[in-house]
């Protein structure tokens, strides 16, 4: 995967194969100065600014979803990493859950993998309005929405939940960065994190940071280190069932920040 920094620096454009169009309109407004020629005076523009995004994505329904009709499912959405990007939709089933489920293990969960276009990072306003989408069309227990993602999708996991804490019963970022101010908008969303001690990609330190900024804002931020691994932290993560259960002991609305436990 690509070094954080250089990553964290790209300018953020809108994930998956992506088709991005801007339609800007423009809204009349009256001038409320005049300018006179030879002179600089203060105006004023109101735009309104549209994006039209493509996305795709990996969709796994429970095995039971067609059989319990009146039953809403708790989601996953999952982020994945730098490497993962581009229009092959097969590179997500190399870890987490996509991969999981392709192997033939059962969930109890809507899982959502969607891919970021070739040189994109991920932007929340597109996963917004793909959970929008997700919503709109299936059984969504819009209570048990949780999201995770790994490296470039840990970063785009704090992103997006500072961006739509409304949305999310927990998060699990995975060596992933972001940035410490992001907390106080994420304080009362149970957080989980997990990163590896020897880390030569993303450095520790950078959950650290959030782990700390979290907890000065009264979240019981969980936080596995694991000390003999390096980037890949998101393999035994994903492994490890008690994580699933975890995520599923959540709820929107129910959780505080000491039940970020």
């Amino acid at each position: 995967m690509n070094n954080w920094k250089s990553i964290s620096k790209s300018p953020f454009k809108l994930a998956v194969p992506l088709a991005l169009m801007l339609a800007a309109t423009l809204i009349p407004v009256s001038n409320v100065y005049a300018t006179a020629s030879g002179r600089q005076e203060p105006q004023s523009l109101t735009k309104e600014i549209r994006k039209m995004v493509t996305i795709n994505y990996l969709l796994y329904l429970p095995k039971q979803y067609e059989e319990d009709k009146g039953k809403r499912w708790p989601l996953i959405l999952f982020l994945h990493g730098a490497g993962e990007r581009g229009s092959d939709l097969s590179k997500l089933k190399a870890y987490g859950p996509p991969k999981l489920v392709s192997e033939g293990k059962e969930m109890p969960f809507i899982i959502v993998s969607p891919q970021a276009s070739a040189g994109s990072t991920w932007d929340p306003d597109a996963l917004d309005a793909l959970l929008d989408e997700i919503v709109d069309k299936y059984s969504v227990d819009e209570d048990r929405i949780y999201l995770t993602g790994v490296s470039m999708g840990g970063a785009g996991t704090w992103r997006l939940a500072a961006a739509h804490p409304e949305r999310f019963a927990a998060i699990a970022p995975i060596c992933g960065w972001g940035a410490p101010g992001m907390a106080q908008r994420i304080g009362s969303i149970p957080t989980w994190v997990f990163h590896g001690a020897r880390d030569d990609v993303v450095p520790l330190q950078a959950s650290q940071e959030m782990v700390d900024a979290l907890k000065q804002v009264g979240n019981e931020a969980k936080f596995t280190i694991y000390p003999d691994a390096g980037h890949d932290s998101w393999t035994p993560t994903y492994n490890n069932p008690a994580v699933f259960e975890w995520l599923l002991t959540h709820k929107r609305g129910a959780a505080s920040a000491s039940g970020a436990r």
